[in-house]
C-alpha cells in the first residue's frame, strides 16, 4: 500500500520565518536574555540564530563561557526543533551545576 492510501497525512513544510518567535518565546521560558540574533545566560553568549528560508541554523556554545566553542545544528522541521531544545535544557541542566 502506497502512503498516499494509508490515511497517514504528511506534516506541513517547515517554514523557518514562522517558526522563529516560537522558538525565541521557548527560549526566553528557559530564562534566557536575547540580544539581537544571540542568547545569553548570566551575561556569556550560549546561543546564536540564523534564519534562513527553509531552515534555522544555530550556534550552541559546548561550555558556558567568554568565549566558547560552538556545536553548529540545523533546524529544518518540528522535530528539529524538538531535539535542539531537549539539547538545549540538556546543556543548561550541566551548565547550572558545574557553578
Amino acid at each position: 500500500m502506497t502512503p498516499e492510501g494509508d490515511g497517514a497525512l504528511a506534516p506541513p513544510p517547515f517554514n523557518a520565518e514562522e517558526a522563529l518567535p516560537l522558538l525565541k518565546r521557548a527560549l526566553r521560558d528557559l530564562k534566557l536574555v536575547e540580544r539581537g540574533a544571540a542568547f545569553e545566560l548570566r551575561g556569556k553568549r550560549v546561543l546564536e540564530l540564523k534564519v534562513d528560508a527553509a531552515s534555522i541554523t544555530a550556534r550552541l556554545a559546548r561550555k558556558l563561557a567568554l568565549t566558547p566553542e560552538w556545536d553548529t545544528l540545523a533546524v529544518r522541521s518540528s522535530t528539529d526543533q524538538r531535539k535542539f531544545l531537549d539539547e538545549l535544557r540538556k546543556r543548561l541542566a550541566r551548565w547550572e551545576h558545574e557553578d
